[in-house]
C-alpha cells in the first residue's frame, strides 16, 4: 500500500537519477491536489553538489531545485560562465 501525506496525496518520487563526479541530478514526479479540479502531476529537478569538508571530515552538500522552465536558463548561464572563464584563462592551466 502506498503512503500518502495529510492531504491524501502520495509523496513525490524520483523518476530518474544521474551522477557525475561530485554532482548528481534527480527528476521528481510531484502531485498536487487542486480540489475540485483533481490531482495534477508535474516534474521538478534538483542538482546537488557534494564534498567532504577538509577541516571536519564531514560530508556536505548544496542543492538547487529547478522547475522545467529553469533548466534551459541555467544551461545558458552556465555556458556563458564557462565561455568567459575559458577565454579569461587562455594560456593558463586549469585550477
Amino acid at each position: 500500500m502506498e503512503t500518502k501525506n495529510a492531504h491524501g496525496v502520495p509523496p513525490n518520487r524520483p523518476i530518474k537519477q544521474y551522477r557525475i563526479g561530485s554532482f548528481s541530478g534527480v527528476i521528481w514526479k510531484n502531485e498536487k491536489d487542486m480540489g475540485n479540479s483533481g490531482i495534477i502531476s508535474f516534474l521538478t529537478a534538483n542538482l546537488k553538489r557534494s564534498w567532504k569538508d577538509k577541516n571536519s571530515g564531514n560530508w556536505r552538500e548544496e542543492t538547487i531545485n529547478l522547475r522545467k522552465g529553469d533548466i534551459s536558463k541555467a544551461i545558458v548561464l552556465l555556458n556563458k560562465l564557462q565561455e568567459d572563464m575559458l577565454f579569461a584563462n587562455e594560456g593558463e592551466e586549469d585550477e
